[in-house]
């Protein structure tokens, strides 16, 4: 019996990346990001047969082209893991650049959509499958200058629901991660590339790391047949909150 196939979005950095340095011990993984040159690489890493798709979650003929083109062989995709998201900008709503907006909501909501309209159709045919939609604290909470971002993960949350509901007919399991402060590309993009503005992000106190979410994908994956996580929070021991972190003096 073949391993199974899993797609992960956002593959080059983070989450992603490290999800699928992990999963590719039991899995046939198709690693999807925009850089080009971090998936070539990061398919030199892995440890099983791999399919590299390059393409922009927020083009919706581009995701599409891309699923489509999919080899026979790689067409069964088990697993779906909705990882590319990204935050732009830390401002009040009134002072917000509106590009950031449309960034936010066409990557977090628009391309998570894209990529699971594309490949759902695929597992409800089969009456089988499983998606996991990388989600935040920001999905469950609200914080200031958060506004959008929080609006966009808030819309996961939404979508995660109600895709569990319409595809509990055909057996699918869905599934949102949530994470708290995670140490990695993020608050630099975020913050248009200001390393120390990101830097202080994670200062005095011991965030995630992308494993250790990765680890929680791989738990999630695993569990029997008749079990599903269906939404799972996963913080560092110093947050409370989106708005309580525990940071030592130095």
């Amino acid at each position: 019996m073949s391993q199974p196939i899993a797609l992960i979005t956002g593959a080059t950095s983070g989450i992603g990346k490290a999800t699928a340095r992990l999963l590719s011990k039991n899995y046939r993984l198709i690693i999807c990001g925009r850089r080009e040159g971090r998936l070539e690489q990061l398919q030199k890493e892995l440890a099983n047969e791999s399919i590299m798709l390059s393409f922009d979650v927020r083009d919706k003929k581009a995701v599409f082209d891309a699923i489509q083109s999919l080899p026979e062989a790689w067409q069964k995709i088990d697993i779906l893991i909705n990882n590319a998201g990204n935050a732009h900008g830390m401002d009040a709503i009134h002072e917000g650049n509106v590009d950031d907006w449309d960034a936010m909501m066409d990557i977090n909501v628009k391309g998570l959509l894209y990529v699971s309209k594309a490949i759902l159709p695929g597992m409800t045919d089969r009456k089988k499958g499983h998606i996991v939609n990388i989600s935040s604290i920001a999905g469950l909470e609200v914080y200031p200058k958060g506004n959008v971002y929080c609006a966009s993960k808030h819309a996961v949350d939404a979508l995660t629901k109600g895709m569990r509901m319409d595809l509990n007919e055909h057996g699918i399991k869905v599934t949102s991660i949530d994470p708290g402060l995670v140490e990695t590309e993020f608050s630099e993009v975020r913050f248009k590339g200001d390393k120390n503005k990101a830097e202080k992000v994670y200062q005095n106190y011991t965030p995630l790391t992308a494993h250790d979410v990765a680890e929680t994908i791989e738990f999630v994956l695993n569990r029997p047949a008749h079990v599903m996580i269906g939404d799972l929070l996963i913080l560092p021991t110093d947050q409370a909150s989106s708005t309580i972190v525990n940071k030592k003096s130095q």
